[in-house]
């Protein structure tokens, strides 16, 4: 748990991205990624523990949480495809005795790459991640359990499991149909591919990027600035 500062210092905020397969952590001070094993079985509970095991040697004065699934007033709203149970009103601020901000995972990744204009980001991991940002105003989606193909989801095509089962050139093939549809349906400036599975993408249509792996980070730290609100300020181009 964090260490009081004096009134006036810089408070460090520690970003916690949960994903299906890991959980990573770091802080905006430090900047040192830490990781453990998620999956089927992971609670709650259990997160909250592993995480202040792993950052014993840390200090932090407030907590973002990136959750693999919608969240309403800071508290997941329904429980996650590929975790464990009892995720469902959680309350993380309560757990971690700091100020506690959650998010969707994917809109965290959106607020950390996000270039101005209307951009829709989709993660490509676990499962299938998806966020909207219109001129500084986000919006988290859940497009990858829409139907897709023979009674499956978006997701059951380009997550991983449809990665596996398919095969990489097939999985290619559903990543830019699922592209060229949602560009389509949601009319983006661009689409900005994040998670772990994005560097597989091969050729991508025009207008869509691809994220940095530090993105769900760095979108952890800006929802902590100061008079950030509703509205994202609007990244810096390299």
């Amino acid at each position: 748990m964090a260490k009081k500062k004096k009134t006036g210092s810089r408070r460090t905020v520690l970003a916690i991205d949960i994903g299906g397969s890991h959980v990573k952590l770091m802080t905006d001070t430090g900047r040192t990624r830490r990781e453990f094993v998620s999956g089927p079985t992971l609670s709650a509970k259990m997160m909250v523990r592993k995480v202040r095991a792993l950052t014993r040697d840390w200090s932090y004065d407030v907590v973002s949480v990136g959750y693999p699934g919608p969240v309403v007033h800071d508290r997941p709203l329904r429980e996650p495809h590929n975790l464990g149970r009892g995720w469902t009103g959680f309350d993380f601020g309560k757990a971690f005795g700091v100020p506690t901000k959650v998010v969707n995972d994917a809109l965290m990744q959106a607020i950390g790459g996000y270039q101005g204009g209307r951009m829709l980001f989709l993660g490509l991991g676990t499962g299938l991640g998806s966020a909207m940002i219109v001129d500084g105003i986000p919006e988290p989606m859940e497009l990858g359990h829409l139907p897709y193909r023979k009674g499956k989801t978006f997701e059951d095509y380009v997550g991983a499991a449809g990665l596996a089962q398919l095969g990489r050139k097939k999985w290619r093939r559903a990543v830019d149909d699922v592209l060229e549809r949602l560009f389509a349906a949601l009319e983006p400036d661009y689409i900005m591919l994040g998670g772990g599975n994005a560097d597989k993408v091969d050729h991508p249509p025009r207008n869509v990027r691809f994220g940095d792996n530090a993105n769900a980070f760095e979108g952890g730290f800006r929802m902590w600035k100061k008079g950030r609100g509703r509205r994202i300020r609007q990244a810096r181009r390299p």
